[in-house]
């Protein structure tokens, strides 16, 4: 996959995302909603970061199933449950961020919601990729 990240210096610059990515592949993998679930269908961690960690570590275990790496990430959709618990913890988040994905940052929002499918679930990640 080719991707160019677009950010418009008419826009605000963006920290830990980008505004636009344009992809160019032969394959789009669509990554279903993830959350901190361990191998038994359990919620792991009590905190927000606890769950992300686990959560996008989760979405990028399918992805590479699926063939794809971290820089082949177009989109991700953050789904929290307390967006300013989110903001709180948006410096670290970051850093776990980079971590496991690394620089190449997709396109991304972060969306308030009132509950996710498993209550104790307070984070949720999905997205898609574009693979080569």
């Amino acid at each position: 996959m080719t991707a160019e990240r677009v950010n418009p210096p008419d826009l605000s610059p963006p920290t830990g995302f980008s505004h636009a990515v344009v992809a160019t592949g032969t394959r789009v993998v669509f990554l279903a909603g993830q959350t901190a679930l361990d191998t038994d269908g359990k919620v792991s961690g009590d905190t927000l970061p606890e769950q992300f960690e686990k959560a996008l570590a989760n979405l990028l275990a399918a992805l590479r199933a699926a063939g794809g790496t971290p820089a082949d990430l177009a989109r991700v959709t953050v789904y929290a449950t307390d967006v300013a618990d989110y903001r709180r913890h948006a410096a670290g988040l970051g850093r776990t961020w980079r971590a496991l994905a690394g620089r190449d940052y997709p396109a991304m929002a972060v969306v308030q919601v009132v509950r996710l499918w498993d209550e104790r679930a307070l984070v949720e990640l999905d997205g898609f990729a574009v693979l080569p």
